[in-house]
């Protein structure tokens, strides 16, 4: 990292950011516990009518990891969270960094099929989830056994075995729940495994150390700037926390700079609008697709949006029109960036500090080297595009039990995004495409070999191929192009099908049954022809 100081982008960093800035070895947990001394009395979190000082986090915390470490839980183990945003994610995210277990973090809206999937991969012995979610894992418990579910409510009558209930345990918790947490050798033991995918549309783990997760959250206030004020924030989180952007900017961020957070259990345009009226928070760390509704939204300007100190948006390029608009009727700015499941997640942004470039993803994140390279690994001068490859305390340790997907993805250190960019003479990153056919809607990474294997499955089903078509609202939308071997067969029952099969963001909102599809002279299938005839569409 010495060379640092020698890129363009250098010169933009205020002083207190130097080419090496002060990253602790720590545990994600001493994030709560450094904050808990400081702000102490302080709301942390506010749900609906709950209303949670640091102090009381903790103890709920502390409590539930004293009940986990009586029940068995150890270092090491995973335990997926599938649950949507509510204050016991927070408790048992934080509890499991207590006990140095593994989070794994999971989609609520899963099929049996993709929770069947992760469970078996990560070998996953517990699971904290909602009681309307038993009836998927009682198709899953057919055929994987969990050593124990914990639930957040007790509202169904399937009964499952070793099932506890949270707030019992936090509540009955009897041993004491003081001590010291688990000794974290923090860059090497895996705080989370995220899942995201590829060109094979197979589902990895990236594995999130404790080291890359704390690096990211304090890279993250760097760069936001002296404007983040200590303990004096309010974060209004609507992304939902098992994604990787909401789980750093959102909670783990809003916990190191004792900012209280704003947990909307999921996003209505109208209910997130309200929520901003009448409490004025001053950072929103947002997807496209939610400003995208907000600039669609009759009435915004009445709402009072400029209360945002600070704006940022992950998960997806966000269009410029919307940017613009955006903060035309708001007077709030966006800050634009770039992040990755593998980057725990934020490499780079527009910075406040610095100029801004609409447009651009910004400048890489202090500590964190970046290159753009040819197929062989060479560096590339500024205006040239070839493959992102990025290097920084952030960067994932590997992929989960996939030592060939690991070295294929990290060289020598550098990551290989997958994706298409290029530099300006400043230092300054802009997105020009991707390598992988990920599909990215409504800030959801969508693999199209899975959607391909789904109706494949579907006896009816000759050939298929899946593409991403540009949207105005979600980024891109799914689409499907199907060879039939049953002519009776309707575009609407394979939707319906894919219903059956995929979490619904996943499922293609198009499909179209064609007599062939494109292919070379060897049989390859031939998808940039499809994309080809999806984009003149489009301009016509």
């Amino acid at each position: 990292m010495d060379k640092l100081i020698d890129r363009p982008w250098y010169r933009f960093y205020p002083e207190v950011m130097n080419n090496s800035p002060s990253l602790p070895e720590c545990s994600v947990y001493q994030l709560l516990q450094d904050s808990v001394k400081k702000y102490g009395q302080k709301i942390a979190l506010r749900f609906q009518d709950q209303h949670i000082s640091y102090i009381e986090l903790q103890e709920k915390v502390n409590r539930l990891a004293s009940s986990w470490h009586e029940r068995g839980i150890k270092k090491g183990e995973r335990i997926g969270l599938m649950l949507p945003n509510q204050p016991m994610y927070v408790y048992a995210y934080y509890a499991a960094q207590k006990l140095g277990a593994t989070v794994v973090q999971m989609n609520p809206m899963y099929m049996p099929r993709e929770i069947e999937e992760i469970s078996y991969e990560v070998g996953l012995s517990y699971l904290v989830t909602e009681s309307k979610y038993l009836e998927k894992l009682e198709i899953v418990m057919k055929s994987y056994s969990y050593d124990q579910l914990f639930l957040t409510d007790q509202n169904s009558s399937i009964l499952l075995p070793n099932v506890h209930f949270i707030e019992q345990l936090i509540e009955n918790s009897t041993s004491d729940h003081e001590a010291v947490p688990v000794p974290i050798q923090a860059k090497d033991d895996i705080a989370v495994i995220q899942f995201t995918g590829g060109t094979t549309g197979k589902m990895k783990g990236a594995m999130l150390t404790h080291y890359n997760l704390v690096s990211n959250v304090i890279q993250s206030h760097l760069m936001y700037g002296d404007e983040m004020k200590l303990g004096e924030e309010v974060t209004l989180t609507a992304t939902p926390l098992y994604h990787v952007y909401a789980m750093t900017s959102g909670m783990n961020l809003s916990i190191y700079i004792g900012a209280t957070n704003i947990i909307v259990p999921k996003f209505d345009v109208n209910d997130v609008l309200r929520i901003i009226r009448e409490d004025q928070p001053t950072f929103f760390p947002g997807v496209p697709t939610m400003y995208n509704a907000f600039v669609n939204h009759p009435d915004v300007k009445e709402y009072g949006l400029n209360c945002f100190k600070f704006c940022s948006s992950g998960s997806a390029p966000l269009p410029i029109e919307v940017i613009n608009r955006f903060e035309e009727i708001t007077g709030a700015v966006i800050g634009e960036g770039f992040g990755m499941s593998e980057t725990s997640p934020s490499t780079h942004r527009n910075p406040p500090f610095g100029e801004r470039k609409i447009g651009s993803i910004g400048i890489p994140f202090p500590g964190t080297d970046c290159q753009i390279v040819d197929g062989d690994g060479n560096e590339l001068p500024p205006k040239s595009v070839g493959e992102l490859a990025i290097k920084g305390p952030q960067v994932m340790k590997g992929y989960w039990n996939k030592p060939e997907e690991t070295s294929k993805s990290l060289k020598n250190g550098w990551l290989l995004t997958g994706d298409l960019a290029t530099m300006d003479k400043d230092g300054y990153f802009y997105i020009v495409g991707r390598k992988k056919e990920m599909i990215i809607t409504g800030g959801f990474n969508v693999y199209p070999q899975e959607i391909e294997s789904v109706l494949y499955e579907h006896p009816s089903v000759k050939e298929a191929a899946v593409i991403g078509v540009p949207h105005e609202y979600s980024g891109e939308r799914v689409k499907a192009f199907v060879v039939v071997k049953d002519s009776s067969i309707s575009e609407e029952e394979l939707v319906a099908y894919c219903y059956e099969h995929l979490t619904k963001y996943k499922v293609p909102k198009q499909i179209e049954i064609r007599d062939s599809l494109p292919r070379n002279t060897v049989g390859k299938l031939l998808k940039r022809l499809l994309i080809k005839e999806e984009t003149i569409e489009i301009r016509r």
